[in-house]
């Protein structure tokens, strides 16, 4: 009899043990969430890859997307008629030889693109989207933006997406970000 208490209460543990790990978090019936991936992590992400103007060090391949097509964006602005009014000062300053406010442009826009696309490990701490558009508090702005200029410039950051070989599904989504800032740009 003591024997067969040992091997009930045995079994009875053994069922107890099943019925605890058969209930446990792994196999409940609780819908998983899958969190998409961010525009970010579809432009390459956090992988880490050597910088082109700077081989020596790593950057975000997230971010070197997003810096290459900024830069590539800036050039086609340059060489663009209908906007070129509205960067007048730093195109001066560009002619002049110094380049330092366009690395700055670069860095600034880069950022706002890592950030609104998702990225985690940057910040902009430049200008609000309304003040770096208005004259009246950024002064390197030489007029405000009215509605065909901001669909110029949509334009121009595809071209510049194209030139960097950006999935076509990617720049309709660049471009969602951008049209969202609308309201903000826009002044006139």
């Amino acid at each position: 009899m003591k024997n067969s208490l040992k091997i009930t209460f045995a079994g009875l543990l053994l069922i107890g043990v099943a019925t605890f790990y058969s209930c446990s978090k792994d196999n409940d019936d609780t819908p998983v969430v899958v969190t998409p991936p961010t525009l970010y992590q579809k432009l390459g992400g956090t992988t880490m890859v050597a910088d082109p103007n700077n081989p020596s060090q790593m950057i975000e391949k997230g971010r070197l997307g997003l810096r290459s097509v900024v830069d590539s964006t800036i050039f086609v602005i340059a060489a663009d008629p209908q906007l070129q009014p509205y960067f007048s000062t730093l195109l001066s300053e560009v002619g002049s030889g110094n380049t330092t406010n366009l690395a700055i442009l670069s860095k600034n826009l880069t950022d706002f693109f890592c950030v609104g696309t998702g990225a985690k490990n940057f910040t902009y701490s430049g200008l609000s989207m309304m003040a770096a558009h208005n004259p009246a508090t950024n002064p390197r702005m030489a007029m405000k933006a009215n509605n065909a200029a901001m669909d110029k410039f949509i334009g121009d950051v595809v071209i510049g997406a194209q030139k960097n070989s950006v999935p076509n599904e990617l720049i309709g989504e660049v471009g969602t970000l951008l049209e969202s800032l609308r309201t903000q740009v826009v002044q006139q």
